[in-house]
């Protein structure tokens, strides 16, 4: 008396030739986010505002903000820039008063000033008294980082 224990042993639930695969291929995943790193390291650069200033350093931390900020540059000649726009001095009071009109006075925008290391401290206060006389009062100097103490 022998039993035929082996004979469903070869056969699968349903009959079924295959199983259903239970893992994630993550191989095409990982060459669309190292391309996607390749793209912004490449064109990370390429996003710095188009105005040449050297920037003096500080320890400073970086600000969070929330919206885009208004960039105002005054280059080693002493030009001033808003964003790329190059003003004149007696325009830059019209303009930021524009700005001032512009902007939520519950959300005020971030006003970045960078200014070129080599300029008078005359003309970067006069700058910010402008900002100030507009309405403009979130003002941050921008510097390059550094880990040095001065």
């Amino acid at each position: 008396m022998s039993m035929n224990m082996g004979s469903g042993i070869g056969r699968r639930r349903g009959g079924r030739g295959r199983a259903p695969m239970a893992e994630i291929n993550v191989t095409p995943f990982v060459d669309v986010m190292l391309v996607l790193l390749i793209i912004f390291m490449v064109t990370a650069p390429l996003l710095v505002t188009g105005v040449p200033v050297d920037l003096p350093e500080s320890r400073a931390n970086a600000l969070e903000q929330e919206q885009e900020p208004v960039q105002i540059s005054i280059d080693n000649e002493g030009r001033i820039f808003i964003d790329d726009e190059e003003l004149s001095r007696g325009a830059l009071d019209a303009r930021l008063r524009e700005i001032a009109a512009d902007q939520n006075p519950e959300d005020p925008r971030q006003i970045m000033l960078r200014g070129d290391r080599t300029l008078d401290y005359g003309l970067i206060m006069g700058v910010m008294g402008e900002l100030n006389r507009a309405g403009l009062n979130r003002v941050s100097l921008v510097t390059t980082g550094s880990s040095e103490a001065p």
